[in-house]
């Protein structure tokens, strides 16, 4: 059962090993502030409509399985939305479309067709939160990155001073193509150095 948990976190993780759910992770990762609510919001609708999928797993048609999916995510989505809005509207002004898009998100559809539509409760509550702290810490550390070298600042902090010239491409579209791309690279680059020296 731990390894439910902890494959979400990198093995399989959604981000860097899958590279699924890929819309919000480019669109909004331009601050950090920004990965972390667009994570949180994606973990909430992933554990609770999984916990929902679990328990009615034998008594949705198999037909149907795919709407009856989606109007289980849409109603935590929009509870999400709205919960957001309410506690942040900056962010969630910010966020914009792209919580309402949570719906169709591959990576919780994937994992309620996946695991959750097959699986007890217990394993399918495991397995949903390790892929959304997976994907909460890669939008995350990708958002940190971004923010750092294209404003000098994380979670709006000044890191590197006033005198620090910002790299404005890092917090535009191109920006989130190039860090993403490097860090899969890299990522990759140390999964094929261990292969070699194991």
């Amino acid at each position: 059962m731990l390894r439910d948990f902890t494959r979400g976190l990198w093995e399989e993780n959604p981000t860097f090993m899958q590279l699924i759910g890929m819309c919000p992770v480019l669109a909004v990762s331009n601050a950090a502030i920004n990965g972390v609510a667009m994570g949180a919001a994606t973990t909430f609708v992933l554990v609770s409509s999984s916990i929902v999928i679990s328990l009615l797993r034998n008594i949705i048609p198999r037909e149907v399985r795919i709407p009856a999916y989606i109007v289980i995510i849409a109603t935590f989505v929009t509870i999400a939305d709205l919960v957001l809005a309410a506690i942040n509207p900056a962010v969630h002004k910010v966020l914009g479309l792209f919580v309402p898009l949570i719906v169709v998100n591959c990576i919780i559809l994937g994992r309620q067709e996946a695991f959750a539509s097959k699986m007890p409760v217990g394993r399918s509550i495991l397995d949903a939160l390790g892929m959304g702290l997976g994907f909460t810490w890669a939008i995350t550390f990708l958002s940190i990155i971004r923010e750092l070298v294209g404003m000098g600042t994380i979670f709006g902090k000044s890191i590197l001073g006033t005198e620090y010239v910002q790299w404005v491409i890092m917090i535009l579209p191109p920006g989130a193509f190039l860090t993403l791309g490097i860090l899969v690279g890299l990522i990759n680059t140390l999964k094929r150095r261990r292969v070699v020296e194991g």
